[in-house]
Parts: C-alpha cells; structure tokens; sequence
C-alpha cells in the first residue's frame, strides 16, 4: 500500500505551481538583502566586485528582479476568486471572513518585519486587498483600467523622477553609501537587538515602496487576477492553446530587452532603467508563465507540476521559512554567514533551500491539510479552529 498525498477537492494545481516558481524567484532576490547589507543600500559588496561576481549579479538582474513579484501579486488576486468561492461552498459570508483574513496577514507581515526579514511584502499585500475588497462588485473592464491607471501611475513617477530630479543629489555617494553597507552588515552580525533595529531602521523606506512602486503595481496585479479568476482562466488549461505560443514570441523578445535596459542603466538605485522594468516586466513574467504551462501540461515534463505545487499550496509558511532560514544563516543569532558568500554561493544556498522545501512541502502535505502558517490564517479567517491532519487515502 501506499499514501497519497490528499488536496482539497477542486484545487486548481497550475496556479499551486505558478506560486511555487513564484516562491523561487522572490527568494533568489531576497536573499541577496538577507546575506548583506550592501545591496539594501545600492551598492556592490567591495570583498565580491569581480567581473564573475557582477555576471552574476547582472543575469539576475535581467532574468528575476522585479518579475517574480508581478506573478506572485497576480495569483494573490486570482486567489480572492476562489476565496470568494470558498465562502459561498461554505455558505458563510465572504465579507467578515476576508476581514479577518486581511487584518491576520497584516499581524504576521509585522511580525515579519520585526523578527525575520525587514523587506517584507504581507503588510503591503494587506493594505492592498483592502483596495481590492473594496473593489470585488466591479466589472471586468473597470478592473482593469483601474489596474493600467494604477501601473500607469508608477510609470510616470518613475519617468518623472529621472528627467526632472537629481538623483545624485538625494542619494548618499558611492563612499557613503559603501559605509552604511558595511555598517549594516555588522548590525546583522549582533545579537537580537541589533537585527530588530536594522529591520526598523528600513520602515521608512519599506514604506516608501509600498506608498509609490510596490503597492500600486500589486494592486494592479490583483486586479488583472481578479479577472483572470472569474473567468476562470488557470481552470481550463490544456498546454496546447495558441495564445501561450503567442504570449512567448512577444513576452520574451520585449521584457528581456527592458530587463537589459535596466541591468545596463544600472538597476533600482535609477529612475529611468526601473521605468524600463516596469514597463516591460510583465510581458516576461507573463513568458514564463505561459512557458510553464507548456512544460507543465506536457507528458514529458509533467513532473514539473508536481514538483512545483506542493510548495505553492503553502506558499505562506515557505515565504516566512525562507526569511527564519536567512535568518539563522546570516545573522548573528545564528550562523553568521553576512557578507561571507559571493553572489554565486548566494545564489547557490537559495537553489539548495528551494529544492529542500520542495522536498518538505511534499512530505509535510502527505500528513496535514495545511502549512503551519496556513493553518493559523484559516483559523483566524474562519474564527475556527480548522482540522490539522489529513485524512490520509490509500491505493493497494
């Protein structure tokens, strides 16, 4: 005999997978910031300048920074969709249930911030899908001129900010800010009272993205996914259709030229370069996911699918693994790795804890219905304490 692992009727695993490859993505940027504290403040670690290290760090920056969020915002928003679903099987009201679910994803965004990682997005994502409560009674179209009103917005701020202000004159210079890098790596080194007040010291610009990049783009993003969840467009895949073919020939060719755009401007620390990526950014995200489907929805690369979905079903307790993980190898609470890895042994530990989860979300999903931080937002959602084990199945 043997188990299967046991998923909730109904689940839709290419969205799980889109969230699991999601996951990776996200991590492979923030793990740059968890490892040093020379790239929060704009500048390369001078122990790690080599030509290797800057190929390193500029494939990264063409093929994941500020793409991975896009599609992780996206599948939040199509996610809602089935929330709202999921109220309506349950004959519950959606309204105080989301509430809940909001306030306790802002909860343990601070929680985040504070103890494990000073870049957090749940405090965002919260805030966000207020708007985005607010706005679930309304029509696909409004939805999503609201979303290019919002992504328009930030393209020109951004646009904005690189012909008409001096950057150089609001940014600390290259000494300075090489300086605070080092600084902030020795403060990850302490003991808790240094990394808490490292992770506070970042609130203002934490808040600052939120306000002007990232909480406009990812309320954009969940409200192209609240479309795409109503017409239930995850739902009906097959792999084979004509637009994912079509997606590919336009995404790749138009976001990579923006992502080179960016890389070769010089990345986030410009104005004009992070126009380039926003504007072009979503055509790559929506390449890979279009690639992905392909592969996953192929006899031959099925297993891709099944790899990816068990870490994407819960991808909460993954995300915050992810930050206590960096936590107890980079810092002084743990093994206190900050500023000894290069950008390819970075890059290395992230693919190494990524397949690790893969591994454990498989294991974990086998036994319990939820990740452990799953478990504790259902039970604040639902203002029920939900049912922990899996009722395991088996085949002789």
């Amino acid at each position: 005999m043997t188990d299967r692992m046991v998923a909730p009727r109904g689940r839709i695993y290419d969205v799980d997978a889109l969230r699991g490859f999601a996951l990776l993505g996200i991590f492979i940027v923030n793990i740059t910031f968890m490892s040093s504290g020379y790239p929060g403040n704009l500048v390369t670690d001078p122990a790690f300048d080599s030509p290797f290290d800057e190929l390193v760090r500029a494939l990264s920056s063409v093929f994941v920074d500020m793409k991975f969020y896009l599609l992780f915002s996206f599948l939040f928003g199509y996610s809602f969709t089935l929330q709202m679903s999921s109220a309506a099987d349950a004959g519950a009201s959606f309204e105080p249930r989301m509430l809940r679910r909001i306030v306790g994803l802002f909860v343990l965004g601070v929680l985040h911030i504070v103890f494990l990682y000073g870049g957090d997005v749940l405090t965002t994502y919260a805030l966000a899908c207020l708007a985005l409560f607010w706005m679930r009674g309304v029509g696909d179209r409004t939805a999503l001129r609201v979303a290019g009103a919002l992504y328009g917005f930030v393209l020109a701020l951004l646009l904005l900010s690189g012909l008409f202000m001096d950057a150089s004159a609001m940014l600390p210079s290259t000494a300075e800010a090489r300086d605070n890098g080092r600084l902030a790596t020795e403060a990850m080194l302490g003991g808790w009272g240094d990394i808490i007040g490292e992770h506070l010291a970042g609130l203002p610009l934490l808040v600052l993205q939120a306000v002007t990049l990232q909480g406009p783009t990812a309320l954009a993003m969940f409200l192209l996914g609240l479309v795409a969840g109503r017409r239930k467009l995850l739902a009906r895949v097959r792999g084979d259709e004509p637009i994912l073919r079509r997606i590919q020939w336009v995404g790749f060719p138009v976001g990579l030229a923006g992502s080179l755009l960016f890389t070769i401007g010089g990345g986030t620390g410009h104005a004009l370069p992070a126009a380039a990526s926003v504007l072009t950014a979503p055509l790559l995200s929506a390449a890979y996911v279009a690639t992905l489907l392909r592969l996953m929805h192929s006899p031959r690369t099925a297993w891709i699918r099944t790899a990816l979905a068990p870490a994407g079903r819960i991808a909460l307790t993954n995300y915050l693994g992810q930050s206590a993980i960096g936590l107890l190898l980079f810092t002084g609470v743990g093994l206190g790795a900050a500023g000894a890895l290069s950008p390819l042994a970075t890059l290395a530990v992230a693919l190494l804890v990524f397949a690790a989860q893969l591994a454990l979300s498989a294991v974990w999903l086998r036994r319990y219905r939820y990740g452990p931080a799953e478990w504790l937002l259902r039970w604040i959602t639902n203002a029920r304490r939900p049912a922990w084990r899996a009722v395991e199945s088996r085949t002789v």
